[in-house]
């Protein structure tokens, strides 16, 4: 197993990774869209969405992945009425359309709109 790091995302919050690489598969942490340069976080849905999926892609990479890669993803929203200003953001990044599952819940950490995380294989 090889915990995947990088300064490209932010770093984590809690007692828990960016990511993993094990048997051939890479497994990200949900990413909240923290800018990682800054710590900001941005207004709206549709920013939101962009930044989240931005953190995704950092951790793939820094296991050599891309989102060409990803087989799976969970998709977080603290309103299901943003579900399809999020999916017009989300479907710019997972072009290979891969599977997902995408629910509202009832807070996200920060107070933030959206959450992503993703399974690929490399």
């Amino acid at each position: 197993m090889k915990i995947l790091e990088t300064k490209n995302a932010p770093g984590a919050i809690g007692p828990y990774s960016q990511g993993y690489e094990v048997n051939g598969f890479v497994f990200t942490s949900g990413q909240i869209p923290v800018d990682p340069a800054t710590g900001a976080i941005a207004e709206g849905i549709a920013a939101q969405a962009e930044q989240s999926c931005k953190n995704v892609g950092a951790i793939l990479e820094s296991a050599g992945v891309g989102f060409d890669k990803v087989v799976k993803t969970t998709c977080f929203l603290a309103d299901i009425g943003d579900f399809t200003a999020f999916n017009e953001v989300y479907a710019k990044f997972f072009t290979s359309k891969p599977a997902r599952s995408c629910v509202a819940v009832k807070d996200l950490p920060k107070g933030v709109l959206c959450e992503v995380e993703a399974i690929a294989v490399k």
